[in-house]
This record gives C-alpha cells, sequence and structure tokens, in this order.
C-alpha cells in the first residue's frame, strides 16, 4: 500500500469515527441510547452541533480524497474528531466528569479554526516567525484546558446541585491558595491574542497574494472573522450578561462559526471563483457597521428620550423607530463609501472615475462616446478598447462609428450586457480577471453610459446611412434632369426644328396662285418657333446646358438675363457635376427673391473651394426680412444642399440686404 493511499484510508477512518460518535450521542439525545450522564440539551441546538461538526469532516475529508498531504484536510479532520470524541456521547464519563470536561475543553472550538488561518491556503506558516506565534498559541490552549481539568470550584447555573469530581484535588488547590490562579487570566488572552494573530495572518497574506490565492484567502478571512468576534461576545456573555445569553445566543453562534469557516474553506479550495467574495465580504461589513450604529441611534434616542418625557412613553418608541428609519439610507450610503474607499480603493477610485464622467455628460460638458479612456483609466489598463453592438447589422463599431471585426489579440473580451441584451465588448488585459471586484464594479457603474453611447454611435451611422441614401437619391435625380436635358435638346427640339424647316420649304415650293397659304405658313412656323423656345426653356429648368462648360460659365450666363446688375466672382474649377448644379439653382433661387421680393439694385455672386468644399455667397441691397419657412424656396434650397451633406445659411436683417450662404463638400 502506498503511502497516499494510507493517507486516504486514515482520512476516511476518521471521518467515519467522526460520524459513528455523532450518531450514538444524538441517538441519546432522543433517549435511544442509554446514557451515563443526566444531563439534557435541547434538541433545538442538536443542527448546530451536527452542522458544526459535519461540515469540517466533509470537507476534509474530501480534501484529504484529492489531496492526502494536505495540511489543511487534517486539521479539519482531526479537529472536527478531536471536540466530538471528548465531549460527544456519554459512555464513559458521569455527570460530574462530563461537565467539568465540557468546562475544562471549550477552547477546542476555536483550536482548528485558528490553526488553519496560520496556514492557509498553501499549507505552509508566512514565515519562521509565525511558528512561534503558533507555538505560543498552543502552548495558552492547552496549558488552560489543563488547569481548567483540575478547577475545583463548583458548577454554575441549573448544574449547581452536581458535584464536581475535582473538588478538593490537591493540584487544583494549590493553585487557588497560592494565588498562581492569576494565570487563568494570562492564558485566556494567550487564546485571544492567538486568534488575533490568526487574523492578522489572514489580513497579511491577503496584501501579499493576488489572482486566485486572493480570492481563497478572502473566504477565510470572511468566516475567520468571526472567530475573534465570538470570543469576545462569549466573554461578554459570561462575565456580563451571564449564562442565560450563552446558552440560547452564543453557543449556537459558535457552532455556526465552525460550520461557516469550515464551508468557506471547503468552498476557496473548490470553487473560490464560484461567487463574489468581495461583495459578499463587502456587504458583510457595511451590513454589520449599519446594524450598529441603527442599533445606537435607537438606544440613544429611546434613553435620551425617556429622560425627558419618562419611561414607557409610546411616542418615545415611535420617534425612535422614525430616527432610526431616516438615518437608514445617509448612513448606509455613508459607511459603503467609507468601506469602499478603505477596503476597494481601486474599485471605489474607478467607479468615482465613472460617475464623475456621467455628471460631466449629464451637464452637457462631455459626449458619451468618451467613456473608452473613461475606463481605460478607472481599470488601470491602457490597452482597453470599447466596441459597441449594432444590433441592426450584428456587427461591432468603435466610438467613432467605423465598423470592423474584433480584434483578435492577447486580449480578454469581457462582454457588457443590459437587461440581458448585448451593449458593448471590452477588450482588455488578462490580469483584470484576477480583480472581478474592480472590473465588474467599474463596468457596473458604466453601463449606463455604454448604452447611452452604443445608441448613439448605431443613431449616427444610421444618420449616415440616410445622408448617403439621399445623395445616392440625390445624383440619380440630376442624372435623370441630365437624360431628360438631353432628350428634350436632341429629341423633340431637334424634330421641331427639322419640321420648321420642312415647313418654310414646303412654303417656297407652293405655286403663285397659292400665295393666300403664305401667312397660314408663316404663323405655323412662328408656333414652331415658340414650341421650341419653351422647350429650350423647360431644358434650361431641368439643367441649364451651359453647366455643360462649368459653374462659372453659367453663372455668367445667369447674370447677363438677369434685370439688375450682377457682380459675379467665381472660381474657373471644376467640381462634381451634381455640385454645380445645386450651386446654380441656389444662385438662380436667390438671385429670383432678390429682384422679385427683396427689390435689389445690385447682386454679387461669390464662389470659392476651400478645405473639399464649395462655399457659394449670394449678396443683394435689397429690403431684407427674408425668413425661410416650410415650403418656400429658401426651404428648398436647404434641403437640396442638405441632401450633398452641406448647410446653407440665410442672413437677412430687416432693411439690410440678404446673404445667403451655402458650403456643400465636393471632392478634392
Amino acid at each position: 500500500m502506498s503511502v497516499m493511499q494510507g493517507l486516504r484510508l486514515a482520512a476516511v477512518g476518521i471521518a467515519a469515527a467522526t460520524c459513528v460518535l455523532l450518531v450514538v450521542g444524538v441517538l441519546q439525545l432522543l433517549g435511544l441510547v442509554d446514557s451515563i450522564t443526566a444531563d439534557e440539551i435541547p434538541l433545538w441546538i442538536v443542527p448546530f452541533i451536527l452542522a458544526a461538526l459535519l461540515v469540517p469532516t466533509a470537507v476534509g475529508l474530501a480534501i484529504a480524497l484529492r489531496q492526502p498531504r494536505n495540511v489543511i484536510a487534517w486539521i479539519l479532520l482531526v479537529g472536527a474528531f478531536a471536540i466530538v470524541a471528548i465531549t460527544g456521547p456519554d459512555v464513559v464519563f458521569t455527570d460530574g466528569w462530563a461537565l467539568q470536561i465540557g468546562r475544562a475543553t471549550w477552547p477546542l472550538l476555536y483550536a482548528w479554526p485558528i490553526a488553519v488561518t496560520y496556514v492557509f491556503p498553501d499549507g505552509r506558516f508566512l514565515s519562521r516567525r509565525w511558528r512561534y506565534v503558533a507555538a505560543a498559541g498552543a502552548f495558552c490552549f492547552v496549558f488552560f484546558m489543563a488547569m481548567a481539568m483540575f478547577d475545583p470550584t463548583p458548577f454554575d447555573g441549573d448544574d449547581a446541585s452536581v458535584p464536581n469530581p475535582m473538588a478538593g484535588n490537591t493540584v487544583g488547590k494549590w493553585l487557588e491558595d497560592s494565588g498562581v490562579g492569576l494565570i487563568w487570566i494570562v492564558l485566556w488572552v494567550g487564546i485571544l491574542g492567538s486568534l488575533i494573530a490568526g487574523a492578522v495572518a489572514i489580513r497579511v497574506r491577503l496584501r501579499r497574494s493576488s489572482g486566485v490565492e486572493r480570492l481563497q484567502t478572502l473566504w477565510l478571512a470572511w468566516a475567520g472573522a468571526l472567530i475573534p468576534v465570538g470570543l469576545l461576545l462569549c466573554g461578554l456573555g459570561a462575565f456580563v450578561l451571564g449564562d442565560s445569553l450563552v446558552d440560547w445566543v452564543l453557543f449556537p453562534f459558535l457552532l455556526f462559526m465552525e460550520a461557516a469557516v469550515a464551508a468557506a474553506i471547503g468552498i476557496a479550495v473548490g470553487r473560490h471563483g464560484l461567487y463574489a467574495i468581495e461583495q459578499v465580504v463587502n456587504r458583510t461589513v457595511v451590513y454589520v457597521s449599519l446594524t450598529i450604529l441603527l442599533l445606537a441611534v435607537y438606544v440613544g434616542s429611546t434613553v435620551g428620550l425617556g429622560v425627558v418625557a419618562g419611561g414607557g412613553s409610546e411616542w418615545v418608541t415611535a420617534v425612535a423607530t422614525l430616527a432610526v428609519a431616516l438615518a437608514f439610507r445617509p448612513l448606509r450610503a455613508r459607511i459603503q463609501d467609507l468601506v469602499d474607499r478603505r477596503y476597494a480603493r481601486a474599485r471605489y477610485e474607478g467607479v468615482r472615475r465613472v460617475r464623475a464622467f456621467e455628471d460631466d455628460v449629464r451637464d452637457g460638458r462631455r459626449a458619451p462616446e468618451e467613456i473608452g479612456p473613461v475606463l481605460r483609466e478607472a481599470l488601470g489598463d491602457p490597452a482597453a478598447e470599447l466596441w459597441f453592438w449594432l444590433p441592426e447589422t450584428a456587427a461591432y463599431a468603435d466610438a467613432s462609428g467605423d465598423v470592423e471585426a474584433l480584434p483578435s489579440d492577447r486580449r480578454v473580451k469581457t462582454e457588457v450586457t443590459r437587461d440581458g441584451a448585448p451593449v458593448a465588448v471590452l477588450l482588455h488585459d488578462p490580469s483584470l480577471l484576477g480583480r472581478p471586484d474592480l472590473l465588474n464594479g467599474v463596468l457596473g457603474a458604466a453601463r449606463l453610459s455604454l448604452e447611452m453611447a452604443r445608441l448613439r454611435v448605431e443613431l449616427r451611422l444610421q444618420l449616415a446611412e440616410v445622408e448617403a441614401s439621399r445623395t445616392r437619391i440625390v445624383e440619380a435625380g440630376y442624372e435623370e434632369r441630365r437624360r431628360l436635358e438631353r432628350d428634350l435638346h436632341d429629341g423633340a427640339q431637334q424634330r421641331l426644328v427639322s419640321l420648321g424647316v420642312q415647313i418654310r420649304r414646303l412654303q417656297r415650293s407652293l405655286p403663285r396662285d397659292a400665295a393666300i397659304l403664305r401667312p397660314a405658313f408663316d404663323q405655323i412656323v412662328d408656333e414652331v418657333g415658340a414650341a421650341i423656345g419653351d422647350l429650350r426653356q423647360i431644358a434650361a429648368g431641368v439643367r441649364p446646358a451651359r453647366l455643360d462648360d462649368g459653374l462659372a460659365a453659367a453663372l455668367r450666363d445667369l447674370a447677363r438675363t438677369s434685370p439688375v446688375p450682377v457682380d459675379v466672382s467665381v472660381i474657373e474649377d471644376r467640381v462634381p457635376a451634381s455640385v454645380e448644379a445645386a450651386a446654380y439653382f441656389v444662385a438662380c433661387e436667390a438671385l429670383t427673391n432678390a429682384v422679385k421680393h427683396g427689390g435689389a439694385s445690385k447682386v454679387a455672386v461669390r464662389a470659392v473651394r476651400e478645405n473639399g468644399a464649395l462655399y457659394l455667397s449670394i449678396a443683394d441691397d435689397g429690403l431684407g426680412g427674408a425668413v425661410v419657412r416650410r415650403g418656400s424656396g429658401l426651404a428648398g434650397l436647404q434641403d437640396r444642399v442638405a441632401a450633398h451633406g452641406g448647410t446653407l445659411h440665410v442672413v437677412s436683417p430687416t432693411g439690410g440686404g440678404t446673404r445667403v450662404e451655402a458650403a456643400i463638400p465636393c471632392e478634392s
């Protein structure tokens, strides 16, 4: 048989022995097995006893079967077995001996938990010096129990009638007469000191550890914090509040502490990442502190008002209760802030940055899309990158709206959701997975900002698509107008010209005796000429033919036909045909308004090309007062320019003339 197999069999044997002794003890309590003692334990406390002994046994056995050399497993197994073996079934000891042993061995409840705190989670002490601390603690435990076994003092409470079997023993009498009994206090303080030292050891490990080890240590720290609290409450109950509190409240609490520490060890070893232990510790500290403060507020209010109004007044209780209710929210917020600032500094600072950013967004100082750099600062990860989910296209886009595939590198992807729907993905350093409190806290605080940024990015992309679609429609309309203009010029207009020529030839070929028909032919030719003129005007309205020679030529032709002087200063460079057409129609409408409605005596038309845009200005010296109204010509110009992604502004003070300014993007 190998050593590992032997250790596993020994672990199974210890666990089985513990269970057997527990079963016998429970049967004795139920009266199904005879007991030597007459001491009775309330049945309601049996579940607490079973939990306090079976949980460490089960956890220790589970660890030992997987890791037989794990020191922590053997501390759990032997600790539970020692308690049940010494204080378990009454198969040997009578009432007096059972009470004396129970009174002497109560420190065993703390022995194995404190031993775990010294070596958890790797089974080794923090340093050599900690071995001396553990040895001193063990000395205090052992000698305290040894001296307690020789204590000759009578039992207290309901057991006062039971004779102490150690009454009058030589060792106990010598300790009592010589005054060496003061060593009780020293040993008791030593036990308390060893428990506090265990808490310090956990604290030191927390500071030194990271990643998985930190999560494991946090689990034990949360449960182990109950140990010194339990001892202090036990001392308070024994010396101040009396034995009844110990029997009914503190003893079940101590049993619960045993089970809680063992369960925390099991979770830490097997499923340390299953629960958010940082949040558990945080909430525990917050609500314990809040409970104490609210209790102080209630007691203080009751005592203070009771002195004024007299005891037993109903309104005193009502006012005290109201004070507690009013203090709950502000106290909780303040305590939560203090706890986060003290024990989760990185998370506190990260959440504070996010909330400050949200305040800036709310006040209009920053845009929600700037959340990416804020998250990088809050998480302390310069390589963090944020991508927003677009449900319409099932793709990701960055804050600028560029839709691309997610980068494939060593960074970890953490998805952010809101009400179950994906919002964004954060690419970050893998080390942040070891700090889930920081990562989850910051992302949780930023969830609303992320949703706002995603909606704005999605809206921007949709608007860009609308603009592109409108531009395509305008381009298609422009091309259709060019086709119509060509059809009118090359089709109907040419056929009418040909028809007029044929009529003239027919007129010249008439015999002299048909001269009476000449006026009729002249009228027909004039009508054909008028139709040709109308078609030319229609074609010019669809698209001026002079635009084929450029915007400058078309605007000069427009100026020559104007009834008022028009000063034209236009670039000779060509821009896209659709932009030239839009600029021409803006100039046409502005010139018409200046002559027809503004009473202008002169007009100036300017056009320059700068920074990838055509800037057009039409200014007159008319009456002014022009307003862009829905359905008006100026509103139509705004829509035409906006369709090209440009802007149009009208400045028209009353009596100060009118200036129409348009900026139309064009290819460089």
